[in-house]
């Protein structure tokens, strides 16, 4: 497993392990070897050191018996951040802690799957952060983000785009999709745009007016 820092920009994406379900090594290392910071949520601490990443940045409220010098010792040099307040996720303690940083950028890895109120909590909550930090959100199988008002992307054809609203979103339009939306109304429990695809190789383009939007890449 890699111990990262290969690159020490803080313009490349910091990471966040969260502790849902873990990816797969090929991910992880790739994600490793471009991130120049690493931040583990204090729930996922022995799954992570079991891999021998290197933690630069281990937060959360610790409300279990926790030690800190024995992972000072261990990761040293690392940072250990205690957040007591409950009215956050430890997710989000991690996120504000790179907003607190100015670090532009963070993809969240362990932060799909077993518990699946985590995994619907975790994903709808990154729109909150648009405007602070870019978010992206993968596992083996998806890739998740918030849309900028306006998008556009290269995607071979067939690719497997689901646009979810967090709420309701109005005004989406689209170009170079199998099922095209016209100035379009997706409300997340009534219509999503989920399972969509890219109709031919070559630029996607996607534009919205109001609401928060979710673009979730598939490769099952």
């Amino acid at each position: 497993m890699s111990s990262h820092h290969i690159v020490r920009d803080d313009q490349e994406p910091a990471l966040i392990i969260a502790n849902g379900e873990a990816c797969s090594i090929e991910l992880l290392n790739q994600l490793l070897e471009w991130s120049p910071l690493v931040v583990v949520l204090d729930s996922a601490i022995e799954r992570v050191l079991e891999l021998g990443i290197k933690v630069d940045v281990l937060i959360g409220d610790f409300d279990r018996n926790f030690d800190y010098n024995y992972y000072k010792d261990l990761q040293y040099p690392i940072e250990i951040i205690k957040v007591d307040e409950q009215e956050t996720y430890d997710i989000d303690k991690a996120i504000n802690y790179l907003i607190d940083r100015k670090i532009p950028a963070a993809n969240i890895v362990w932060a799909t799957g077993k518990r699946m109120d985590h995994t619907l909590t975790n994903i709808t909550n990154m729109v909150q952060y648009r405007d602070r930090i870019k978010l992206v959100m993968l596992d083996d199988y998806s890739k998740i983000f918030v849309l900028n008002k306006s998008f556009t992307k290269w995607y071979p054809a067939k690719t497997i785009l689901s646009l979810i609203p967090v709420g309701t979103v109005s005004g989406i339009n689209s170009t170079n999709l199998v099922y095209e939306l016209n100035n379009d109304t997706l409300t997340l429990g009534f219509r999503t745009g989920s399972s969509n695809e890219v109709l031919n190789d070559g630029l996607v383009e996607i534009n919205y007016k109001e609401g928060n939007l979710l673009l979730i890449e598939s490769n099952d």
